[in-house]
């Protein structure tokens, strides 16, 4: 047992964070630039955006490392800075959550690499797993509580981050992104995914969906990881706020906090123990989501129908 597994098994529902990404364009950074740089050169900006989520309610914040791995560091030139942006945003949560006034648990995120596995591209299995590792063992060293595998589509590299996380003692987390016909970009089902999650080498702790289309397809993927995984398994939705709708040359979501209120109740009624944002998804939304779960206990599971009807 560790502090986050005994936190997911001690509560009904764990609230997650929203889109880290979101706050700090919020702050200033912009497109293109890399928000793990901003650990270094804005760790308070950093630390803000975790805050407003501590303060919102969120049980769980995710690190500011999505992009940590050195594939990804290399579009701007910091492959050779891995340790230490993902030590130092482990420490920027940390700090937010040690200040809390209740448990807070941090997880190191770790995002795709942005290249292909062979045999569909030129990185190899073992070169993926050591990018994964040297992360993990970074975040791992900056004291997070679990690592939290996120946005994957394909079963190499989810096969590939596991094995890294496994340089660590963490328990880990692992979601896909899946799209509006229910498969990932590389093609995986609900019914692959957990297939894939029982031959890991270690199993992750919990597993669902994050980021998608919006929040209505991301529930019925959950429903549908839900079915073949069974229900004693720890689910996950980390949900778009809303519909991405392109608006005066940004990208922007349809969410309303009362949209992602709905959503969680959802969320919780469709198995979810562990229910956050993702894109778009800001502090208010997070605050509207704590009420939503605050506010009653899990009901029936729904209907398709009732979560198109809700969320779209």
């Amino acid at each position: 047992m560790t502090f986050f597994t005994t936190l997911l098994e001690s509560n009904p529902v764990l609230l997650a964070d929203g889109g880290m990404g979101t706050g700090l364009f919020a702050l200033g950074l912009a497109t293109g630039d890399s928000p793990e740089l901003w650990n270094a050169l804005h760790p308070d900006r950093v630390a803000a955006v975790h805050q407003g989520f501590v303060e919102a309610g969120s049980d769980l914040i995710l690190t500011n490392s999505f992009g940590g791995t050195r594939h990804r560091l290399k579009l701007h030139e910091a492959q050779d800075r891995v340790v230490e942006l993902n030590i130092a945003a482990a420490r920027i949560a940390r700090s937010v959550a040690d200040a809390a006034d209740r448990p807070v648990a941090v997880a190191g995120s770790i995002g795709p690499t942005g290249e292909l596995i062979a045999p569909l591209g030129p990185l190899t299995m073992e070169e993926a797993a050591a990018a994964f590792a040297e992360q993990a063992q970074a975040l791992a060293t900056g004291g997070v509580a679990a690592l939290w595998i996120e946005t994957m589509s394909s079963a190499e590299e989810v096969e590939a981050a596991v094995l890294g996380a496994m340089a660590t003692d963490l328990p880990a987390v692992v979601t896909l992104s899946f799209d509006t016909n229910g498969r990932t970009m590389m093609g995986i089902t609900p019914d692959d995914a957990v297939a894939l999650f029982a031959r890991l080498p270690r199993r992750p702790v919990a597993f669902g969906a994050n980021c998608g289309t919006g929040p209505g397809q991301l529930l019925a993927t959950v429903l549908g990881l839900g079915e073949a995984a069974g229900p004693d398994a720890f689910l996950v939705a980390k949900g778009n706020c809303g519909i991405p709708e392109y608006r005066d040359g940004h990208i922007c979501y349809s969410g309303t906090p009362e949209i992602m209120a709905d959503y969680a109740r959802l969320a919780r009624d469709c198995g979810a123990r562990i229910v956050g944002g993702c894109c778009g998804t800001t502090a208010v939304h997070v605050a509207a989501m704590r009420e939503a779960l605050d506010d009653g206990e899990r009901g029936p599971v729904p209907e398709l129908s009732s979560i198109a009807a809700a969320l779209g």
